[in-house]
């Protein structure tokens, strides 16, 4: 049986400070989460191996993230933080790109003031000098930023892009349109793939149902197929609306009926392929915080 990768989760030392958007709502969240916490979740879904993404706009995570990469096996890659539009990325990159577990890089498109600021043009300068690297670009926007995301993905038809969070529709509220129409869109070009995650933090997070969240994943299917999805746990974020096997779970039952390769493509090829991953024998032991 092929691995079974959660191909998005955080790791953090807590500080108000550092992590203001996490408010009193999420209480659960205001604490330190480790290596050794991810590791109990994994083997209460039976996953196997993870990638690690940023939570902060910083460098000191960015290695903080791959020091512990070093320390744990089952963290088979780390998408990192850089100033992508910054004056003195290109050093900055060569210095990371440098590090075997750095797979890809983050920017928080979904925070930025300015809507068109994937279009800018020194992002996308910063975003050309990714090709040669081989790393993977993660889009982390709103739903209201897709059609400035198509354009952006326009210029750059040679680098892998991976879309998070099915870029958060308004699962909440229900609406479909112009989300669905603009995924489909999106998903004609080859070099987009995108991870099922996130999901509930977006819908109600005590009231959520599998009918909620349906058409959005029907939807994530139709338009990408299994061969370009992955399945992520967005842990712990997630924990404010599902504990982390339940999530897992949910998502077994609801690719059940598919094919064996769709089943083995969602669950960890998928991931393996675009990040380069190494298969794993075993699953991960519980370890310690390092």
């Amino acid at each position: 049986m092929a691995n079974r990768i959660d191909a998005h989760h955080h790791l953090w030392r807590y500080t108000e400070a550092e992590f203001g958007w996490i408010d009193n709502a999420m209480a659960e969240l205001q604490r330190d989460y480790t290596p050794a916490d991810l590791s109990r979740a994994m083997e209460s879904a039976r996953i196997d191996g993870t990638i690690a993404v940023q939570a902060r706009q910083t460098l000191e995570e960015t290695r903080d993230l791959l020091s512990l990469a070093d320390a744990h096996p089952f963290i088979e890659a780390v998408v990192g933080w850089a100033s992508i539009a910054g004056r003195g990325f290109s050093s900055c990159l060569d210095n990371l790109s440098a590090h075997p577990k750095l797979r890809g890089l983050r920017y928080v498109i979904q925070a930025e003031p300015d809507d068109n600021f994937i279009l800018g043009d020194d992002f996308n300068r910063g975003i050309g000098a990714l090709l040669p690297t081989g790393l993977v670009y993660e889009i982390l926007i709103h739903a209201r930023h897709l059609p400035q995301t198509i354009k952006f993905v326009d210029l750059h038809p040679n680098q892998i892009f991976v879309l998070d969070h099915l870029a958060k529709p308004r699962i909440r509220e229900q609406v479909l349109s112009p989300w669905r129409e603009q995924i489909l869109d999106l998903a004609r070009r080859e070099n987009v793939f995108c991870k099922v995650s996130g999901m509930v933090t977006e819908a109600d997070w005590q009231l959520w149902t599998e009918a909620d969240l349906r058409p959005y994943l029907d939807t994530v299917f139709e338009a990408f197929g299994a061969h370009r999805l992955m399945m992520g746990s967005d842990w712990p974020v997630c924990l404010v609306a599902t504990e982390y096997a339940r999530w897992f779970s949910f998502l077994d039952h609801y690719t059940s009926a598919m094919s064996e390769d769709e089943r083995v493509q969602f669950s960890g090829k998928t991931a393996t392929r675009v990040y380069r991953l190494v298969e794993i024998v075993a699953r991960p032991q519980k370890v310690a915080y390092q």
